[in-house]
């Protein structure tokens, strides 16, 4: 389980990262606007600044500096077959009762879905495994719906046509 966990860690943490840091497009539209929006200029520049430096010294760090757009969604990609691989048919990944290896993959795949890039790229690239969607959407009803059937969040995985 630790191996996996240390797999979602370094990947898909990594590339939500590097997505959300390191490419331009993203960085100006969605995360500027969304880290500084508390603050008050000049403090709101400053710190998007300070944490863009701070992220991308650490892609250096951990080799994925030189890494490409491309080559991040490829790495998530990889990712998400060794975890759909290991999941199966099961509904969990280890046990018959969720672990922390389940709430770790529910909460990046799940922000992966819905939350809405500049692209759909990373998206799809997670909606081409169907045990992971369905692994979603089994925790989102099990532990986020009321149960009337309610969602308790404002937040809803897509259903429908969206999802393969």
């Amino acid at each position: 389980m630790k191996a996996y966990m240390e797999l979602v860690n370094n990947m898909l943490l990594t590339a939500e990262l590097y997505i959300q840091w390191c490419d331009e497009a993203t960085l100006e539209e969605i995360t500027q606007p969304r880290y500084s929006s508390p603050y008050s200029w000049p403090l709101n520049s400053i710190l998007v600044l300070q944490k863009k430096w701070e992220i991308k010294r650490k892609m250096k760090a951990i080799g994925w500096g030189a890494k490409s757009l491309r080559q991040v969604y490829e790495d998530v990609d990889q990712c998400c077959q060794a975890l759909s691989q290991r999941l199966g048919t099961q509904p969990y990944f280890f046990n018959k009762q969720p672990t922390e290896l389940d709430a770790l993959v529910f909460g990046h795949l799940f922000t992966i879905l819905t939350t809405q890039l500049t692209n759909d790229e990373l998206r799809e690239k997670v909606k081409n495994y169907s045990n992971l969607i369905a692994f979603c959407r089994r925790i989102e009803q099990n532990y986020f719906e009321d149960h009337d059937g309610s969602s308790s969040s404002s937040l809803r995985l897509p259903k429908g046509p969206a999802l393969p």
